[in-house]
């Protein structure tokens, strides 16, 4: 099992707001062969900014690869347009890393 962690530094105060956007619209994650599960942590013990780990489970990094290339996923990281006559909003993101880690030993309760 590999976890894809993408960590995502934001200004404070963001982190709260942002998280769900991480985890609705599951259903068309569930469609790519080996997801598993997306859980979103905050860390709120920067001075400058939140920190939220993204956290996408999956069986092989194959179905990871195949929704990375996908139209989804680019639907999904699609910033909305501004309305007409208005600004573009400024990003609250400051930097992201993805890591992806294999699972190598686990323990459950």
């Amino acid at each position: 099992m590999f976890i894809v962690t993408n960590r995502i530094k934001v200004k404070k105060g963001f982190a709260e707001k942002m998280a769900p956007n991480f985890t609705k619209g599951g259903d068309t994650l569930k469609q790519f062969p080996g997801f598993i599960k997306t859980e979103v942590a905050i860390a709120r013990d920067f001075e400058d900014y939140d920190e939220m780990s993204v956290n996408m489970f999956w069986e092989s990094l194959d179905g990871f690869h195949e929704w990375r290339n996908s139209d989804a996923f680019k639907e999904s990281h699609k910033r909305p347009e501004p309305k007409e006559g208005e600004a573009p909003k400024e990003s609250p993101m400051l930097g992201s890393q993805i890591v992806i880690s294999e699972i190598v030993t686990s323990t459950e309760a």
